[in-house]
C-alpha cells in the first residue's frame, strides 16, 4: 500500500503537499492563492499535488472577549503549528501580521509573498455609507462606536479622535460586517484593506487610514502572506523558492 502522502497515477508517483490554513473564508482565499502560484510551476506539478487542510484555531473559537484579555499567545497559529510539527501538514499559510515576532523552535518562514496594501480601512455601516455624510473619522458624531480587533489601532486612534468610542469586535470578516450592518452597536469598523480586497469587498471601503493624516501606523507585516514550514525542511524550501518577494522581505 502506498504511504498516505503519495498518490499513484498511470504516469508514476506524485507526492501530496498538505497546506494548512485557518478555516475562515479569507484564510482559505489566501491559501488557495499560494496553491495557485505553486501550480504555475510545471516542474512542481510534475512531482506534487497540493491539498488544502483547514482547521479552527483558539483565536477563531474565542469570540466573546478581546484577544488581549485571554492571556494566550499564538492564538491563530497553535493548532496549525502542532499539525506541522507532527507531520500532518507540510506548510502553513499565514497573514504575516498574525505571526509572533519569534517563531517557536522547530519552525521557520519558507517564503514571504509580495505585499498587498498595508493600510487600515474604515467601513461605515451600510445605512450611514449610503447617506454619504462622512468622509473621515473626524466627521462622525461624538459618541459613535468604532469596532476593531486591534489594540494597536485603538491605542493610536483614541488619542487622535477622543470624541469616538473604540471597542473590540471579534469574528471573521463576514461576521464583523454582519455585526456592523445588522446590529446597533457600531457605526463603523476598521479592517485591513488587503483582506477586504482579497475577498472582493473593495466597494465596502469608505476610506483608508493614512498613517500621517490619521496618526495610525499599520501593523508590521500587514498585507503580506507568509508560508511557515518545519525548520531546515530543504524540500519545502525548494518548493517555495519562487514565491519569495525580495522587495517585501
Amino acid at each position: 500500500m502506498a504511504p498516505p502522502n503519495l498518490n499513484l497515477n498511470g504516469c508514476g508517483t506524485t507526492k501530496t503537499i498538505r497546506i494548512g490554513s485557518r478555516d475562515s473564508e479569507l484564510a482559505k482565499v489566501q491559501s488557495n492563492e499560494v496553491i495557485a502560484r505553486l501550480k504555475q510551476d510545471e516542474s512542481l506539478t510534475e512531482k506534487y499535488d497540493f491539498e488544502l487542510v483547514t482547521m479552527k484555531t483558539i483565536g477563531d473559537k474565542i469570540l466573546d472577549k478581546a484577544l488581549a484579555k485571554t492571556g494566550e499567545k499564538n492564538l491563530f497559529t497553535r493548532e496549525l503549528e502542532t499539525a506541522l510539527k507532527e507531520g500532518y501538514i507540510d506548510m502553513i499559510v499565514h497573514s504575516l501580521k498574525d505571526l509572533t515576532t519569534t517563531l517557536e523552535d522547530g519552525f521557520e518562514i519558507g517564503a514571504i509573498l509580495k505585499r498587498s496594501s498595508p493600510y487600515d480601512a474604515v467601513v461605515l455601516k451600510k445605512s450611514i455609507a449610503i447617506a454619504q455624510q462622512f468622509k473621515d473619522l473626524k466627521d462622525l458624531p461624538s459618541g459613535s462606536k468604532v469596532g476593531t480587533s486591534s489594540l494597536r489601532r485603538i491605542a493610536q486612534l483614541r488619542r487622535t479622535y477622543p470624541h469616538l468610542v473604540f471597542e473590540s469586535i471579534r469574528g471573521n470578516l463576514n461576521t464583523r460586517l454582519r455585526k456592523l450592518d445588522e446590529g446597533e452597536n457600531f457605526q463603523a469598523i476598521i479592517l485591513a484593506e488587503a483582506g477586504l480586497k482579497r475577498l472582493n469587498w473593495d466597494h465596502r471601503i469608505s476610506f483608508v487610514l493614512d498613517p500621517e493624516k490619521h496618526s495610525c501606523l499599520y501593523a508590521v507585516g500587514q498585507g503580506a502572506l507568509a508560508v511557515e514550514i518545519r525548520q531546515n525542511d530543504q524540500e519545502m524550501l525548494h518548493v517555495l523558492k519562487t514565491l519569495n518577494d525580495e522587495s517585501t522581505i
